[in-house]
């Protein structure tokens, strides 16, 4: 039945050439009522809405510009128009429309924290909406304030971010507007330190909207709130995220925490994240993914082991990496290859203790040496940050 009438209400919408005649045919909150369909299905995993969304905003734009305050006599009109602002719609048009119409109390705030938010004035939007209840506002318009005052109280306030992304969810349950509060749930339970709360979402959003367009943005918050909470996360969470992912989503996400792990020196993530990754059966079998060996021993360079590092990095067949990770391993050889290199007479042989190694300056000298050969580690790998 849903797929049904989203059918029906985009195509009395999308219609090609008579695309303007049908326009103005159709009143603001048919049309945001279309808007919202179409997102629901995106957040289904419906790509190829996409484009369609970009076409339909142009549409309730125009049709917008075209209203008289006369419209908004019609309360479901004026509720859609402060829907389309707390989407982010245009600044222009929502200045343009709110400021002819004579609205009160919570209505006005609404309207001029929308103004305020879609021209970028953040500050300013989170004043009028600060103390906006969203399960006071009714279905339509709940759902989307919760998810917008939650992403303007986020910076000063994340509790309060969190209890509004838990009311976008409860009000815009299986929508776009619920998918997106889990995306931004995530970063908030990291900014609180919460690892609990950040695997709790993500086990939540992987269940429910892995396919949406918009998963690359959750796994790059994922990734980084492991990152940022590697000393509290408990890793078999991690783990029970990625199960419910294919193969390949999951090898991508360990790799990835691996990466940043190599370079930023996460001895106990890398560990987790490589191992996991090698578990994992890649594009040809069994064989372990050259990019998880690749970011284990590129961290192992400035090591003890960093003889038995080198000596898996010269196995690595760099025709199976990336550019990208073809520049990290011809990197990591290099630096490898170079604390490997033994300098014809070491300190052992001209100084037995510490006071005779500062004071001969060749000594010195080859401790600086060694210590700023460490230093080019952390710096070649750095600029192979993605």
């Amino acid at each position: 039945m849903r797929r049904l009438a989203r059918a029906l209400l985009l195509g009395a919408v999308l219609c090609g050439p008579v695309l303007p005649a049908a326009a103005d045919g159709l009143q603001p909150y048919q049309m945001i009522r279309s808007l919202q369909l179409l997102q629901d299905g995106i957040a289904d995993g419906d790509h190829a809405d996409l484009p369609m969304q970009t076409r339909l905003l142009a549409i309730i734009d125009k049709r917008l510009k075209e209203t008289s305050p006369e419209d908004f006599d019609d309360p479901r009109n004026l509720r859609a128009l402060l829907v389309y602002g707390a989407s982010g719609g245009n600044p222009a048009t929502l200045e343009k429309v709110i400021s002819g119409l004579d609205l009160q109390g919570l209505y006005a705030r609404l309207g001029i924290g929308v103004i305020h938010y879609a021209s970028g004035n953040l500050p300013e939007a989170n004043k009028a909406l600060r103390d906006v209840e969203p399960l006071e506002l009714g279905e339509v318009l709940g759902g989307p304030f919760a998810l917008l005052a939650g992403s303007l109280a986020a910076p000063e306030n994340p509790k309060r971010a969190l209890e509004l992304f838990d009311q976008a969810r409860l009000l815009s349950p299986g929508t776009l507007v619920e998918e997106a509060a889990l995306r931004r749930t995530i970063d908030v339970c990291a900014q609180l330190d919460d690892a609990h709360c950040a695997a709790r979402a993500a086990s939540h959003y992987v269940r429910r909207f892995l396919r949406s367009p918009y998963a690359s943005q959750f796994a790059e918050a994922f990734i980084a709130t492991v990152i940022t909470l590697r000393d509290t996360i408990d890793l078999d969470l991690v783990e029970e995220v990625t199960l419910a992912m294919s193969p390949e989503q999951a090898r991508t996400i360990y790799l990835r925490i691996a990466r940043a792990s190599a370079i930023e020196g996460h001895e106990r993530l890398l560990a987790f994240a490589t191992g996991a990754a090698e578990r994992l059966p890649g594009k040809d079998g069994q064989q372990p993914d050259p990019r998880a060996v690749l970011y284990a021993n590129a961290a192992a360079v400035a090591s003890p082991d960093v003889r038995q590092a080198l000596a898996v990095l010269e196995e690595i067949d760099a025709r199976r990496l990336s550019e990208s990770d073809r520049r990290l391993l011809l990197a990591a050889r290099k630096v490898a290859s170079q604390v490997v290199s033994r300098p014809e007479r070491t300190l052992l042989q001209h100084a037995s203790s510490p006071d005779e190694v500062a004071a001969e300056p060749e000594h010195a000298a080859f401790v600086a040496q060694r210590m700023k050969l460490l230093r080019d580690v952390d710096a070649l790998l750095m600029e192979e940050t993605p």
